[in-house]
């Protein structure tokens, strides 16, 4: 594997802080220390990204956890804000956003994943989850398809659902904040019949504008969930999920002249800048979920476990923007004026999955097995239906669509759209089996994973499918000390529809491989931990490069290859009134043409400590800081004579929190961006800026009862 000199320097300085955490680890097992060991991490469950409650510890691959308690305490409203301290993550890649949590693992785009399914499937028909519904945010890094089935090569992103709990409390929180956010919601429990009939209900209001004015972000979400103890050893679990946002899209696609430069006047756009038409843009999205969740003990060596859901969502979306006008060419002229392109899209999809799983716990010999047999299947159907009118007639090149003008955006010039055209109704069948065990010999951890997917698409009245083979294996050695190694090898595939021009044969699935070397760290009775992971990823069967594709000799049109390599270290530091995270990403990307992959910063870093002074035992006090590194984005020019290359800069974002509790009361006000620093998050080359968030105040009162 190739490794740059900073990736060795960075490991290097790694070892020696393993080196001397050893030696700590072990002056604290030479004393009589009765250190109480408190839990630093979420733990995984049956139902989540590992599909198994083995400790991370124990795991031999990457995975970071953020609890409910962790990105409430920093500030999240969004699922993206919940990744921002997460090491590998881009959480906000295309800055504040209302249509979606575009989220992006070791420099792929992540799938979503719901109590270890499927979440969302197709653009835009779905509707965002809420935070205040989840326990905690799982990210799988690297490929995961020998549990899952098809998949990004960069990971997984699983939000796992708060369900009954006989500790659970009853509380009621409201928020009040920035841009006139006013959130109620409740957390309400019941325990029936002796424990054996255990019922919660989450729901949630909100009426919010944003930063931008005129888009607002509404929700209500009303999620009851029922656990029955059938017998001792069976346990049934129902949750409904309906949720209804109505927003605006606030993504602008802001034209690079006049934000990451200024126009040839010399003036930029307001990042907050709204250039939609009052009355028509729109983004609303309603989703209605029944999820089964289900385990029982047949005897002391195997279980029976199993996840179902149903879930139904559409979206209505309107939109103009100002138009494209091709790599390289200027959207606006010297003034700001641009020509309007105009969207509108209604999005409808269902979605059934079923995940049955048999587990055992036996020995052969000295060896300890935890086996796991499942089979899974989904079917996805997802339609479309839309209507463009594109901003200019590239026959004559006059405006078609009307204009309007980044500095003083100009409304009401409301063109004639075409009718919305019905779309072709696509459904996936996806089935898949896998045996996945885990295997413990004296201080070795041995994992053997091995799926089989067959996997069907239809577009219309066109139909065809695949089948794919992953595997993965990886190997751990669990010293004395709380310093565990390991190496993992695991793989992905993504299918692609169609037919090779070229071979006349269906295309290939894309495929991906990883590498990964890591080592965790707990020294022994202490409430520390560190995680570290050199690991390369390669794509393989993607789209020929350009030259190749202009030379016209490839001997099929899945030529292109893109590479992934990094350094990822995550770690925290518990003392008694203090406790840091700490998270860095040093990462090496490449497209199919070489060039850096579109959005993905080199480097990222942050820190997020907390305090909880001895006088003060009820207040916290935190704050965090997030560095981004600059980030590239590379396309062919409309000319085809080359390719332009556009560098977004980096920035550094600070955060505070400050939190009271006294008796049943809780009382927070986190300051995100609190500098109100303004920056873009990425601009892409085909000539579109997204921003940042402005500086954001949330006021959080919780009473339990």
């Amino acid at each position: 594997m190739h490794m740059t000199h900073k990736h060795k320097l960075s490991i290097l300085s790694l070892a020696v802080t393993l080196y001397y955490g050893d030696a700590y680890a072990q002056v604290l097992s030479d004393t009589e220390s009765d250190i109480e060991v408190v839990e630093v991490i979420g733990q995984p469950n049956l139902f989540g990204a590992l599909k198994s409650n083995t400790p991370l510890l124990e795991t031999a691959r990457s995975v970071s956890i953020e609890t409910f308690d962790q990105f409430i305490e920093k500030g999240a409203l969004t699922l993206d804000d919940t990744l921002n301290y997460s090491a590998g993550v881009v959480g906000d890649t295309f800055g504040f956003s209302t249509r979606g949590d575009f989220i992006k693992v070791r420099g792929f785009d992540a799938f979503e994943y719901r109590d270890g399914m499927q979440s969302l499937s197709g653009n835009y028909n779905n509707t965002r989850p809420e935070l205040y519904t989840l326990e905690q945010v799982e990210v799988l890094k690297g490929p995961a398809s020998v549990l899952f089935g098809p998949g990004s090569p960069g990971g997984i992103v699983n939000i796992v659902t708060k369900r009954p709990n006989a500790n659970a409390r009853n509380e009621v929180a409201i928020e009040l904040g920035s841009f006139d956010r006013q959130q109620i919601a409740v957390d309400v429990s019941g325990n029936h019949s002796d424990g054996k009939l255990l019922t919660r209900f989450v729901g949630l209001y909100r009426d919010s504008d944003t930063q931008i004015s005129e888009v607002n972000d509404d929700s209500i979400v009303l999620a009851p969930s029922f656990t029955l103890a059938i017998d001792d050893v069976t346990k049934v679990s129902l949750l409904f999920d309906y949720t209804k946002r109505e927003s605006n899209a606030a993504h602008q696609f802001l034209p690079l002249t006049g934000t990451l430069r200024p126009l040839e006047n010399g003036q930029f756009t307001d990042p907050t800048a709204y250039l939609g038409e009052p009355g028509f843009n729109k983004f609303d999205t309603e989703s209605m979920a029944v999820t089964l969740l289900a385990e029982h003990q047949l005897n002391d060596v195997w279980s029976l476990d199993l996840s179902s859901r149903y879930r139904d969502g559409e979206s209505t979306y309107r939109q103009t923007w100002i138009a494209f006008l091709g790599t390289g060419t200027p959207r606006v002229d010297a003034n700001g004026f641009g020509a309007r392109s105009w969207f509108k899209s209604d999005g409808f999809s269902t979605q059934f999955q079923i995940d049955f799983r048999a587990r055992a716990q036996f020995s052969t010999g000295d060896a300890d097995h935890s086996l796991l047999i499942g089979a899974s299947h989904q079917t996805i159907d997802n339609r479309t239906d839309t209507s463009f009118l594109g901003g200019v007639d590239f026959t004559t090149f006059l405006p078609v669509g009307g204009i309007t003008n980044v500095l003083s955006p100009i409304t009401g010039n409301m063109p004639l759209l075409p009718d919305i055209s019905r779309g072709l109704e696509t459904q996936d069948n996806i089935t898949g089996l896998y045996i996945h065990d885990q295997i413990e010999y004296l201080d070795w951890l041995v994992n053997l994973g091995l799926r089989f997917d067959d996997v069907e698409n239809s577009l219309g009245d066109n139909a065809d499918g695949e089948n794919a083979i992953s595997v993965s294996a990886s190997i751990m050695y669990q010293f004395d000390s709380g310093i565990s190694p390991y190496i993992n090898y695991s793989e992905s595939f993504t299918p692609v529809p169609g037919v090779d021009d070229i071979t006349q044969r269906a295309l290939k699935p894309q495929e991906g491989e990883q590498v990964e070397l890591g080592v965790k760290f707990q020294p022994t009775r202490s409430n520390h931990f560190v995680s570290a992971a050199y690991f390369e990823i390669d794509l393989s069967n993607l789209a020929n490069p350009n030259a190749l594709t202009a030379g016209g000799n490839g001997i099929s049109q899945q030529e292109g290859i893109s590479s992934v390599d990094g350094l990822e270290i995550e770690s925290i530091f518990n003392f008694e009134q203090v406790s840091v995270e700490l998270n860095y990403t040093s990462l090496d990307s490449a497209t199919p043409d070489g060039f850096q992959r579109d959005s993905i910063p080199e480097e990222q870093a942050s820190i997020w400590a907390s305090y909880r002074p001895v006088a003060l035992d009820n207040l916290t006090l935190g704050g965090g800081i997030r560095y981004v590194g600059a980030s590239q984005s590379t396309d062919l020019l409309a000319t085809q004579t080359g390719f332009l290359t556009i560098d977004t800069p980096s920035y550094t974002v600070f955060d505070l929190h400050l939190g009271y509790k006294w008796n049943a009361w809780n009382a927070s006000l986190n300051v995100r961006n609190a500098t109100d620093k303004q920056y873009f998050t990425t601009c892409l080359a085909r000539g579109d800026c997204y921003p940042g968030e402005q500086r954001g105040v949330t006021a959080r009162l919780t009473y339990q009862f």
